[in-house]
């Protein structure tokens, strides 16, 4: 016989609904308009900055390329550091066009073997990618322990058409190398130069690295064994979406068209992105005819008139501050400084959103010639202009119901706060009401086989 105190719990606890949460039906969050955003000056104390990123997992501290000078430079809690965590300025050519220190990427496992890789062009006008290797110290590298990973010969003598990014794959771990035509638009379809290509090497697997096996072009003869995807005029901005692998590649174009192109992560490589055959989605050269079959058009593309003279890619958004603006894509141009931004579902472009008048900072301060998006270890983005300033992407006005400093959608992300009806405001804040989600058919299903459990247990008690 149960005792009827146990009985009236076990019916409130029915009625309250509180069941265990693996039997709880999911509750999908609710689609929201983004809100109004704005750009917060991150630091203005920089030499021809030219990229930003993160080591993975890193929340305190955003590494910041400076191109001429070929330094890497540390913001950490919002305070640039000094000394500079690694200057190779006399390995670097020092000039104030397309070359110089240009990329920064570090490894996946970076917080165990400190490896981090820079890309370059050196003194004799070539391509470089060399690994370091961080000091005792964690602000600090050790300059000593450069190991040339690739060179890629320049052929042409020119200044232009560099590329610039290299990353990691999310999905594969590869190291990816993107790398323009030098100034010679036929090297983006010749297979036996590396010049207008994006390369995917293995640096863990072989000194100084190997060839994954699953690269579409791996055997004998031309093409390189090294190509992931060709056609590209200068793929100088290009990014990972980190939670899917998608890859998004803003190439610049010659006299009309800029683009973006996009890879989908489940992709086994091999894509020609169609330059010199076609700029964007027009012919180039040849003029009529220009598609010999297989090419891969760009997802978006734009004319110059406006004053509009070079793409730059961007990044995915998938950071906390602004949970409505997840997956969606930011790119600029180079010259007007406009910025825009749009979602991509691996079909469908949608969301198409001019950003330049939103992003303006405030004051006299301006975003000029905007050469990067670069993403810190929380994934929110920052724009990174030319002219030494750093400007991050907020949220206009920043959520913060618990007053804590933190914005609502980092409490909720970080596991700092709950948000159980998924509405985006976490549930300690006064006046939030919580209401508990529905009960799935199947967990009422498993709620009625389990009940009597306890039943049995209290009867043979």
């Amino acid at each position: 016989m149960i005792p009827r105190p146990l009985l009236l719990i076990l019916a409130l606890v029915l009625a309250a609904g509180l069941v265990p949460g693996f039997l709880l039906a999911p509750v999908p969050a609710a689609a929201q308009a983004v809100p109004p955003l704005a750009t917060e000056l991150a630091t203005a104390a920089l030499s021809g900055d030219i990229f930003a990123t993160a080591p993975p997992g890193d929340t305190e501290r955003l590494f910041i390329v400076e191109y001429v000078t070929a330094r890497i430079r540390i913001l950490k809690n919002g305070v640039l550091l000094t000394p500079p965590f690694i200057d190779i300025n006399p390995l670097v050519i020092n000039t104030a066009d397309e070359r110089g220190l240009l990329g920064l990427a570090f490894h996946p496992d970076y917080a165990t073997n400190g490896f981090f890789y820079v890309y370059y062009i050196d003194n004799a006008g070539d391509s470089i990618v060399s690994r370091y290797t961080v000091s005792a110290n964690p602000d600090v590298a050790d300059d000593t322990t450069a190991q040339i990973i690739l060179t890629v010969d320049q052929p042409f003598g020119l200044t232009n058409h560099k590329g610039g990014t290299l990353a990691f794959g999310p999905n594969d771990g590869y190291l990816y190398i993107a790398l323009g035509d030098g100034g010679n638009s036929l090297a983006a379809q010749d297979d036996s130069t590396l010049l207008g290509k994006m390369l995917r090497i293995d640096v863990d697997g072989g000194t100084p690295y190997a060839i994954p096996p699953t690269n579409p072009f791996v055997g004998p003869g031309d093409p390189l064994d090294e190509i992931w995807a060709k056609g590209f005029r200068n793929p100088f901005r290009w990014s990972f979406d980190r939670e899917t692998g998608d890859i998004y590649i803003g190439d610049v174009g010659q006299n009309t068209l800029e683009e973006i192109d996009f890879q989908d992560a489940a992709s086994t490589g091999g894509e020609n992105y169609g330059w010199r055959f076609k700029e964007g989605t027009a012919c180039f050269n040849p003029p009529t005819g220009c598609d010999p079959g297989g090419l891969t058009d760009p997802i978006h593309e734009y004319v110059h008139p406006g004053g509009r003279c070079a793409v730059t890619g961007g990044a995915v958004y998938r950071g906390c501050a602004v949970p409505e603006l997840q997956g969606t894509y930011f790119f600029a141009d180079f010259c007007t400084a406009e910025i825009w931004s749009f979602r991509y579902d691996g079909a469908t472009l949608t969301d198409f959103t001019d950003r330049t008048t939103e992003l303006d900072p405030p004051g006299a301060l301006s975003i000029a010639s905007p050469v990067a998006f670069g993403e810190d270890g929380l994934g929110e983005l920052y724009v990174v202009a030319l002219n030494g300033e750093i400007y991050k992407i907020v949220p206009a006005t920043v959520p913060d119901c618990n007053a804590n400093s933190e914005p609502d959608g980092c409490d909720i992300a970080g596991g700092t706060s709950l948000d159980l009806n998924a509405n985006g405001i976490p549930d300690e804040c006064a006046g939030e009401q919580v209401a508990l989600p529905a009960l799935s058919a199947r967990g009422a299903f498993l709620w009625l086989l389990l009940l009597p459990l306890p039943l049995l247990f209290f009867r043979r008690c």
